[in-house]
């Protein structure tokens, strides 16, 4: 990542097209799962969110979007709208399950019933960028990059640095899900359930009733009903009146009154949770990169099955610490800046779990986690979740743009990954028209059919797609020119229906910003 400072280098990336269909991890078809893909020399932290925006992922340098209307299990980008979100019963369970440990150091048996969500994952959503052929993953091998890119490219706006590709080629492997089994939880359902005969809510009935609420209230009638015949129970009838009033304005707790409250002057455990830029230029990544690698190896060998050489130093420095993302500190950013980071949960002295997350302009956007499997019954997915999505909060109050949590993408059509739509108030993704539209009205289209057009104006169009392809801009023989130039410069078969496709999959926005690279 570049250092941080004001203007940054545009965003050069190189298109590779779509592929011929490779296994999904969800549903097991051999040569399902379709994307259109790209590998990202750099990027800037907004040519990003406006990717994400228009449905397109990063695992490592490579990003991707799924070709939804065609692939077998489509996949739809999810947030959370973090600044509204309110926690559930369940969520409440885990931050409650957290303070107790660090208060008694008492360790929770796992509990199933817990939260569906336990399974929630910084994932890679359906292309990990590992290096193997691990057997039941979905790979797709691509076309080797071109070895000798330029170190330096002339432009008329100044030199610009490229970076070198180093690798012959990309294997793509399945979306890992992490869960304390290894597999995914099953997920409740996210559409209420429709009652039984002879049960369930009678709306011609008052809503019940705590027996709680109902035995104080009863003690409160008894008390004024005797208030004539004692009139030294009319003190005792105002507190129960004062309390009952109380309850009634008292607000539902937030997440940061679990995650921040207070502790005992010595607790019996310490968790602390450091946010470190995903660079070997930092102090803090630097000296805690061992240990970061060697919890990621131990996870990955517990709950995925890996073998050693799967999850050895090099797979977790191209997955995890390698990113396209410029870090950028403008003055009117949050202080930490945008770019890669790593959310390092240190637990009496030693890393427990590692969260992976890009701070973008309007977001933070999850990418993988990682843990220690001893841990397990801390739920500590759906911990770091919560965590997260207060982190996005505390950023908004600097950065006021800043204020959605993105998870990745929300696969309705396998019920194991509906967990992403317990995080609400979360908007989905229209696939046609780049819309956000609230999740709970994506559900019941979805539950007709997998693929989906959320966006309910039949006449709406992309807003966003290419509208002037000579506008594209080319980096070609070290020098940066808009398409129209490089068409009448290029030599040989026409490549415009390839420019044309990436231009239409970016949109017209960062097609005009980004460098897209001809050789």
């Amino acid at each position: 990542m570049a250092a941080a400072g004001g203007s940054s280098s545009p965003s050069i990336v190189e298109y590779l097209g779509g592929d011929d269909g490779y296994r999904c991890g969800y549903c097991k078809s051999d040569t399902g799962n379709l994307s259109h893909g790209m590998w990202a020399h750099s990027l800037t932290v907004q040519d990003y969110q406006d990717l994400i925006d228009r449905g397109w992922r990063r695992s490592g340098k490579y990003i991707y979007k799924p070709i939804m209307n065609r692939t077998c299990c489509p996949q739809y980008t999810i947030r959370c709208r973090a600044l509204n979100f309110q926690p559930s019963k369940s969520h409440k369970k885990v931050l409650k399950k957290m303070l107790k440990f660090l208060m008694k150091g008492e360790i929770p048996v796992v509990d199933s019933e817990v939260e569906p969500m336990d399974s929630h994952t910084k994932d890679t959503d359906g292309c990990s960028f590992f290096l193997k052929d691990e057997p039941g993953s979905c790979q797709a091998e691509l076309k080797p990059l071109n070895p000798d890119h330029l170190e330096k490219v002339e432009s008329g706006e100044g030199e610009i640095t490229v970076k070198k590709a180093d690798s012959d080629h990309i294997e793509l492997s399945h979306e890992k899900v992490n869960a304390n089994s290894g597999e995914p939880l099953e997920s409740a359902k996210v559409s209420p359930a429709v009652p039984k005969p002879g049960k369930g809510a009678d709306l011609s009935k008052p809503p019940c009733r705590k027996a709680k609420e109902l035995r104080k209230e009863h003690k409160l009638q008894k008390t004024l009903q005797n208030q004539t015949q004692n009139p030294s129970l009319q003190t005792e009838a105002q507190v129960l009146l004062g309390q009952r009033s109380k309850a009634k304005t008292n607000q539902p707790k937030s997440i940061e009154d679990f995650i921040f409250a207070s502790l005992p002057t010595e607790p019996v455990h310490q968790l602390e949770v450091r946010l470190v830029p995903v660079s070997l230029e930092d102090p803090q990544f630097k000296s805690s990169f061992t240990q970061s690698a060697a919890l990621f190896a131990k996870y990955q060998m517990a709950i995925h099955k890996d073998s050693p050489f799967e999850c050895n130093e090099y797979q977790f420095t191209r997955f995890l610490c390698e990113s396209p993302l410029e870090a950028e500190n403008p003055p009117n950013g949050p202080d930490c800046g945008y770019g890669s980071f790593h959310q390092q949960y240190w637990f009496d002295g030693k890393i427990i779990a590692v969260g992976v997350i890009d701070i973008l302009p309007k977001s933070v956007s999850s990418v993988y986690l990682y843990y220690d499997p001893g841990y397990s019954s801390l739920s500590l997915g759906v911990y770091s979740a919560l965590r997260e999505i207060a982190f996005t909060r505390q950023l908004h109050e600097k950065a006021s743009d800043l204020c959605y949590y993105y998870m990745g993408f929300y696969i309705h059509s396998c019920p194991k990954m509906r967990y992403k739509g317990q995080y609400r108030p979360s908007d989905l993704l229209c696939p046609e028209t780049y819309i956000w539209v609230p999740t709970e009205q994506c559900l019941p289209s979805l539950e007709h059919s997998k693929y989906c057009r959320f966006n309910q104006d039949l006449k709406a169009v992309d807003e966003g797609n290419v509208k002037e392809l000579g506008q594209v801009r080319i980096l070609h023989k070290r020098t940066a020119m808009r398409y129209s130039v490089y068409k009448r410069r290029r030599k040989g078969p026409s490549d415009e229906e390839s420019v044309r496709q990436y231009a239409t999959l970016v949109g017209q926005a960062c097609a005009e910003r980004m460098l897209l690279f001809r050789s």
